[in-house]
């Protein structure tokens, strides 16, 4: 087995969703943008179908591969549309488009009447999004034109911070009243992972994603009881006694007795700097450990994505995307 493995829980990412779900006592907008954090987008939507009230991607393509692989349930694009051909595509295939701008805004209204669409409200983030005060006049051209505003949403760029926090929640909830004075049913949501763990306000749903494959703020005052989704395989590829003075890219250090090697490297989504155990730095597909390993054993790598990005300087969100990319996976309750 050259490919490294992931072994994939489903049954583990509802029970995730249901404990969100019981802690912010609100609907679930389900984040799978980037293939689901690297669990697989099309194997978690249809697991998470009956449970979530719209699931959430990062492009029209991304979007486009749920709709035509048959998955049920509603799609929110949240980057907003850059081309005209993808807000004609988003309006064909029923996806909901972002509106965030101006110019964005034109390229929704040129794609014709019936266009499904959330307003990106900037409360400080400063990514995406119309200013609070802009809000009313985006809804009243939208509605004029037959452009069907289903919600609204924000994101929190410190949740753990409360008065940055409540600042945020006051500048979306007036933006919030300017989009339900023209469209009442509008879904309005702000907070994700961190909102809930920090008791952020909730509005008319959640939007989740982190916590659903199990990784949410240690010590905050709403205690996500969630549990990994993911583990990842590498496969013992030789095993023996080293010759010469090298282990990997490194000089030996010291004399080692037996050293293995794993097939997996930087080149599946890892870190060349080490970790995995590694002696030394890891190789574009390879991993040079120390001792004995039986040739093919399937080893484990990766069980929390959280501990391995502490030792890497990153998040548990770009170690799950890049090491789940390349991984074959494997798919169980």
């Amino acid at each position: 087995m050259q490919s490294t493995l992931a072994v994939v829980s489903l049954g583990t990412i509802q029970k995730n969703a249901r404990a969100v779900i019981g802690a912010a006592r609100r609907p679930l907008v389900a984040v799978i943008k980037d293939d689901a954090y690297g669990h697989g987008a099309y194997p978690v939507a249809c697991a998470l179908a009956d449970m979530v009230s719209l699931f959430a991607v990062s492009t029209v393509d991304e979007g486009a591969q749920l709709v035509h692989a048959g998955a049920a349930g509603d799609v929110l694009v949240l980057t907003p549309p850059l081309t005209r051909d993808e807000a004609f595509r988003a309006r064909a295939l029923g996806l909901i488009v972002t509106i965030s701008s101006a110019p964005v805004l034109r390229l929704v209204l040129r794609a014709g009447r019936g266009v499904r669409a959330h307003i990106a409200v900037n409360t400080g983030m400063n990514r995406y999004g119309f200013a609070p005060d802009e809000v009313g006049e985006v809804c009243r051209i939208a509605k004029a034109r037959g452009v069907l505003v289903e919600g609204a949403f924000s994101h929190l760029y410190a949740p753990q911070d409360e008065a940055a926090r409540i600042a945020q929640e006051r500048a979306f909830e007036r933006a919030c009243l300017r989009v339900k004075e023209y469209f009442p049913d509008a879904l309005c949501h702000l907070a994700a992972t961190g909102g809930v763990a920090y008791g952020g306000k909730t509005f008319d749903a959640v939007r989740a994603g982190l916590a659903l494959y199990g990784y949410a703020p240690e010590n905050a005052p709403v205690p996500l009881r969630v549990r990994p989704a993911m583990k990842v395989y590498a496969y013992a590829a030789q095993s023996g006694t080293p010759y010469g003075g090298g282990v990997g890219y490194a000089a030996a250090e010291k004399q080692y007795a037996a050293l293995h090697t794993l097939r997996v490297g930087y080149g599946d989504g890892f870190f060349r700097a080490g970790g995995l155990g590694a002696e030394g730095k890891l190789c574009m597909d390879a991993c040079v450990r120390e001792g004995e390993m039986p040739f093919g054993r399937r080893v484990c790598i990766l069980s929390d994505a959280e501990a391995y990005a502490r030792s890497h300087g990153t998040t548990a969100y770009e170690t799950l995307v890049n090491a789940g990319r390349r991984a074959l996976k494997k798919y169980v309750r």
